[in-house]
């Protein structure tokens, strides 16, 4: 599982690196990132459904038949951890984006009329991404329950 989150990070620095890249080129770059978001949206939706449409798995048939009874009624477990986890995880980073965009506006401003603020400026701010971190935090142990 670690193995996964480790292989992940080069991807998503690569991501974040193409993003400022793109967002360099003015409107047209934000529209292009908007697109991407948009086509990377309809793709986890396909998977979702494909998910969620599709039988027992051949491997739940090996393990047992009171494991793949479960499987195949949708009543495990997991399921409603995974559900969760993910849950927490994208309800805290869209708080904590809204919460940095009005905290981050306003320790902007506030740093503008006087500069010698922004050391408790940013500590607001980061305790407004503080609420995505406490949002990952509980999708990493409902992850580790499943």
């Amino acid at each position: 599982m670690t193995s996964v989150w480790i292989t992940g990070l080069p991807l998503i620095a690569g991501a974040a690196a193409l993003a400022r890249v793109v967002t360099r080129r003015g409107r047209s770059g934000i529209y292009i990132l908007a697109a991407i978001g948009a086509l990377l949206m309809i793709g986890a939706v396909v998977l979702l459904v494909a998910a969620l449409t599709a039988g027992p798995a051949g491997a739940a048939v090996a393990v047992g038949a009171a494991k793949s009874a479960a499987a195949a009624s949708g009543t495990s477990s997991n399921t409603a951890a995974l559900l969760g986890a993910a849950i927490a995880v994208a309800g805290s980073t869209i708080g904590a984006g809204i919460a940095v965009a009005y905290a981050g506006a306003a320790a902007l401003a506030a740093m503008s009329e006087r500069p010698e603020v922004f050391g408790r400026a940013i500590v607001v701010v980061g305790l407004a991404e503080g609420i995505a971190i406490y949002g990952l935090i509980i999708g990493i142990l409902l992850i580790g329950k499943a």
